[in-house]
């Protein structure tokens, strides 16, 4: 591709998207700073300068996350599996719609190519297209008892919050494919990047 050939669409501004990403803790919905005010710095492993600051949660932090999953889990549980994932499937739509920028984002995190980025924005929004279709799929089974004196029912049901930690060199795959199936099954989520920063 000539340089008179790049579209506006290959030409991302880094300052701009990283200056739309919220900074704060993602809780009940909200992005919200740190109970105790604290902050990292994300680096860019190629530079090694500052990109960003974000909010460093901590133990009553992870409490509030915990709370409001629980606070949620009853709501969601009971959301029709159907409407569950016409939810996940907006999701996909919305994450297609922002994959340069994310894929933009873990680059700069990251220190990997874009094309790499770009590959890994695809394939981990897939998971979450692959569990809006399989929400509606999450049925039981209905069996003979092996000593044939009864009937055995097997029901799917949500188990409350789940936890993902997800690792730092694929964050978007990893996570969509833990969030996906927990939230199409009527779970809740809560999700923490990795602890270790890489600088």
């Amino acid at each position: 591709m000539s340089s008179s050939e790049v579209s506006e669409k290959d030409v991302l501004d880094p300052q701009a998207i990283l200056d739309g990403v919220p900074a704060g803790l993602w809780i009940n919905g909200h992005s919200t700073p740190a109970a105790d005010g604290a902050t990292f710095e994300v680096y860019d492993p190629a530079t090694e300068e500052s990109l960003t600051s974000v909010a460093d949660a901590g133990v009553e932090d992870a409490r509030s996350a915990l709370d409001h999953a629980v606070a949620a889990a009853e709501d969601w549980a009971a959301t029709p599996a159907r409407e569950r994932g016409e939810i996940l499937r907006r999701t996909f739509e919305l994450l297609t719609d922002r994959a340069d920028d994310i894929a933009m984002l873990m680059t700069l995190e990251l220190g990997r190519a874009l094309p790499d980025s770009r590959a890994e924005t695809k394939y981990g929004n897939e998971f979450l297209r692959w569990f809006a279709e399989e929400a509606v799929r999450i049925g039981g089974r209905f069996t003979q008892a092996p000593a044939g004196n009864g009937r055995i029912l097997v029901a799917h049901q949500p188990v409350g919050p789940c936890l993902a930690i997800t690792p730092w060199n694929f964050p978007l795959a990893m996570g969509t494919r833990k969030i996906g199936p927990a939230l199409a099954a009527g779970n809740v989520m809560i999700v923490k990047p990795a602890r270790g920063r890489r600088r």
